[in-house]
C-alpha cells in the first residue's frame, strides 16, 4: 500500500493545515453572515414591503360596506354604518373616501383622503350640521377618527416611501408562517415610532401590526381576518379589528359588498364630492 506520508513530521504539519484552515473558514464565513445580516435586514425588509405591494396592483377602484362597533373599557358598544370608495394612485397614492349613512346624528359625515407618495396626505372632513368641509391639519394625523381607536393616519392608505423598513425574524402566526418586519415612519409628525408587521409568506397579507407611540410604548393592535379573494388576485381581510392596549377600547371595522372596477375616476373623489357623498 502507498504510503501518503513520507514521515510522522509531515503527516502533522498536514493535520495542522487543515486544522487551522478550517478555523480561519469557520470565523470568516462568521464574520461574513453577521456582515451580510447587518447590511440586509434592512434591504429584507423593503423587498418583502414591495413584494407586498406588487401583489396588490390593479385592481383600480372599489366599492364597499362598512359596520363600525366601538367598545368601551366598560364593554359597552356602539354601532355605525358607513360606505368607502377607493381608487387606485397612477403614480401617486391612492384616493379614498368614506361616508357615514347612520345613525342619524353622524349621516352625511364625510372623509376624503388623498394619499400622496411622499410629503402630506391631503385629508378634510365633511361635518353636514355644519354644512362646511374642514381640512384635517398634517399635525393632527393621529388624532381620532370620530372617536373610534382608528387615527387618520391610520386611514391613510400605507404607501411603501412612507415607512423605512427592518426585517427582524421569521415566526409562525396562527396556522401560517409569516415575515415579522418594523416599518417606521418618515414623517416625524407621526403618531408612531414604529409598527411591528407580520405579513404571511404565502400570499404576502398583513395579518398583524403592532402600533408603538412617541414614547415606543405599544399603543394599538390591529389584526386583519377572515381574508377573500376578488378578481382571482385581490386579497381583502373582511374583519379589521383595533385594540387599544393603553385605553382597553377597541374598534371593529366589518367590510361587505366588495364590488371592483366600478367605474369610479378623479371626479368622484374632489372636494366638492364631499358635499353631495350622502
Amino acid at each position: 500500500m502507498q504510503t501518503l506520508y513520507r514521515n510522522p513530521r509531515d503527516r502533522c504539519l498536514r493535520g495542522f493545515i487543515l486544522v487551522a484552515g478550517a478555523i480561519v473558514l469557520a470565523a470568516l464565513t462568521s464574520a461574513i453572515t453577521t456582515l451580510a445580516h447587518a447590511e440586509t435586514a434592512e434591504a429584507k425588509g423593503l423587498a418583502i414591503a414591495v413584494e407586498t405591494d406588487k401583489r396588490d396592483l390593479g385592481w383600480g377602484d372599489a366599492k364597499a360596506k362598512l359596520v363600525m362597533l366601538l367598545k368601551n373599557s366598560q364593554g359597552q358598544s356602539a354601532k355605525r354604518q358607513m360606505r368607502m370608495r377607493l381608487l387606485e394612485g397612477k403614480g401617486d397614492g391612492d384616493k379614498s373616501m368614506i361616508v357615514f349613512d347612520w345613525p342619524k346624528d353622524i349621516d352625511g359625515t364625510a372623509l376624503l383622503t388623498w394619499s400622496h407618495k411622499s410629503g402630506d396626505d391631503d385629508q378634510w372632513l365633511f361635518l353636514p350640521a355644519l354644512r362646511r368641509v374642514k381640512r384635517i391639519s398634517s399635525s393632527n394625523k393621529s388624532g381620532s377618527f370620530v372617536g373610534s381607536e382608528f387615527s387618520y393616519e391610520d386611514l391613510s392608505s400605507q404607501e411603501i416611501e412612507k415607512y423605512k423598513y427592518k426585517w427582524l425574524r421569521d415566526e409562525a402566526c396562527g396556522k401560517q408562517q409569516c415575515f415579522v418586519i418594523n416599518r417606521y415612519p418618515v414623517d416625524k409628525r407621526s403618531g408612531y415610532t414604529r409598527q411591528e408587521t407580520w405579513i404571511d409568506k404565502t400570499e404576502y397579507r398583513i395579518q398583524k401590526i403592532d402600533y408603538y407611540d412617541r414614547k415606543n410604548s405599544k399603543l394599538k393592535t390591529l389584526t386583519f381576518t377572515d381574508y377573500k379573494q376578488y378578481l382571482g388576485k385581490y386579497w381583502r381581510a373582511h374583519l379589521l379589528t383595533m385594540v387599544n392596549h393603553q385605553t382597553g377600547k377597541s374598534t371593529a371595522l366589518q367590510w361587505t359588498e366588495y364590488k371592483f372596477r366600478t367605474g369610479l375616476g378623479d371626479g368622484d373623489f374632489r372636494r366638492n364630492a364631499l358635499r353631495r357623498a350622502r
